[in-house]
């Protein structure tokens, strides 16, 4: 919130006198953010007390029920729980008519549940009444709220975070809007004294709770590199969720990480998250996350991206590889080349996508990872996957990947078995990357204060433009090199200068 009127979200300024609240002209999820009230709890938002003060009493009039984007259940979820966040947190007076709509508001959502759309979706329809019926519970249609969102909750938690904490969709960036939405939970229950005062469900029970939480900070470390970024894969996106360090404040204020914790993945150079499907090397300067991941559950694969068996790599500390991020939703043509496996570093064969990606949040026939081995040693590791992506094709093709990390630094080999009649290796660079071509099939990467040589050992390479959107709205120009396997086989060799 830029002044009283004034809003920007996903790099784009508009102001509410000039647009309204449900200005075709943006996007959706422009809109969306709009009726959102993130603000309300953002960074110095006490010194915007007065703001959001009269913002409330003006959605309250201008939004008449049941009318528009912001009466749809997933933005509603959201402000209730910003609404009470507010309310609880704020010195201010709550304005007239607050507690009227608040309740409407709940009413509302309750009786139009996501459970079509499941997922995130569903986890924040579930949250918001049990915050709104924690606010309302000295009445009995409070009382009905929190036990609907405690039964919502009992399921959708454990289903939608796996063992190893990762969040079930796959995406770095609703992980951490996941793990956001746990430590809320935490923080309302604890505000109402929700323990003292009702029978405990099995997932909202304190210690299961802490647990989960701890879990998914885990996880939040192992797709993170050391400056914070989180991994782009599937949709993924920087300034959306809360970054890392804002929720590592958070739980050490709930006491869920200690003061002097570090977060960090520490001195192990091989994690692993094997339920979730990504694994984590650091080795001879390279520090790499790979996806060797289902795209996300069967049933709900609409942030999904036709990623499989790509990586995303640092060097001393600096982005070198990156799949190209997400910079829009929607049902156009740039929101599905951004999902589609060219966009990623990993191998497109015969021009197409490993996963059948279509429409916005559509996917078909997906790739599934097989054969996954990992192998660490004094001298080196070694990771090797395949996925049956390509197995739709009529010649039956089958992706086989290499990683090798070595104090020599790291070989990537690919070998796709049956009949194709190309297959290409992209390799997109981090727009801060400075490429140099020496000859065929060698390149110097400057990369930060550190150079690297890239060999192709195998496989006829080209160097070509692309494009990089770290955020919703942004687009970077950059490069990435793409290597064309000969005889069904490429292997390409980064070497530290």
């Amino acid at each position: 919130m830029l002044a009283d009127s004034e809003f920007r979200f996903l790099n784009e300024t508009r102001a509410l006198d000039a647009c309204g609240w449900d200005d075709a002209a943006a996007s959706k999820l422009w809109r969306y953010n709009l009726h959102y009230f993130d603000d309300l709890n953002a960074f110095n938002a006490p010194k915007r007390a007065d703001w959001h003060r009269v913002l409330i009493k003006r959605w309250i009039v201008e939004n008449p029920p049941f009318v528009g984007s912001g009466w749809e259940p997933y933005p509603t979820s959201l402000r209730i729980v910003n609404w009470v966040k507010w309310a609880l947190a704020t010195h201010v007076e709550i304005p007239v008519g607050f507690n009227e709509s608040l309740a409407l508001q709940a009413r509302w959502l309750r009786n139009r549940l996501e459970h079509h759309l499941q997922g995130n979706h569903l986890f924040v329809n579930a949250k918001a009444l049990l915050f709104a019926g924690l606010w309302f519970s000295h009445s009995e249609e409070g009382q009905e709220w929190i036990r609907t969102g405690e039964r919502l909750l009992d399921k959708q938690i454990p289903e939608q975070f796996l063992e190893d904490g990762g969040q079930f969709e796959r995406s770095p960036m609703y992980h951490a809007l996941g793990l956001e939405d746990l430590l809320d939970l935490l923080n309302v229950c604890r505000a109402f004294g929700y323990w003292a005062s009702t029978q405990v469900t099995k997932q909202l029970n304190e210690a299961a709770l802490l647990d989960r939480i701890r879990r998914a900070f885990r996880f939040l470390s192992l797709m993170s590199f050391d400056d914070g970024r989180l991994g782009h894969f599937n949709d993924s996106a920087a300034g959306i969720a809360p970054d890392n360090a804002e929720l590592v404040r958070y739980g050490r204020e709930l006491k869920v990480l200690a003061e002097d914790a570090e977060h960090g993945q520490g001195e192990a150079s091989l994690l692993s998250a094997p339920n979730s499907g990504y694994v984590r090397v650091s080795r001879g300067g390279i520090d790499a996350i790979l996806d060797v991941a289902p795209i996300g559950p069967d049933y709900l694969p609409g942030h999904a991206h036709a990623d499989t068996l790509s990586f995303e790599a640092y060097f001393r500390g600096h982005p070198l590889i990156v799949n190209s991020g997400t910079s829009e939703y929607g049902l156009g043509a740039e929101r599905l080349r951004q999902r589609g496996t060219p966009a990623h570093s990993t191998v497109s064969v015969d021009g197409l996508d490993s996963s059948e990606v279509w429409s916005g949040f559509r996917v078909a026939r997906r790739a599934r990872p097989v054969n996954l081995r990992t192998r660490e040693d004094a001298q080196e590791v070694v990771i090797e996957c395949a996925h049956d992506g390509y197995m739709r094709l009529s010649g039956q093709p089958i992706h086989q990947r290499r990683w090798r990390f070595s104090s020599g630094g790291l070989e990537v080999s690919d070998q796709v078995d049956g009949g194709f009649d190309e297959a290409i290796a992209y390799y997109h660079l981090h727009p801060n990357v400075k490429v140099e071509m020496l000859n065929e099939g060698l390149y110097r990467l400057k990369c930060g204060g550190g150079a690297l040589a890239l060999r192709v050992q195998i496989g006829l390479a080209q160097l070509q433009d692309s494009s990089y959107h770290p955020e919703f709205g942004l687009v970077q120009a950059n490069k990435m090199i793409a290597v064309r396997l000969v005889e069904g086989r490429a292997q390409v060799h980064f070497v530290p200068a």
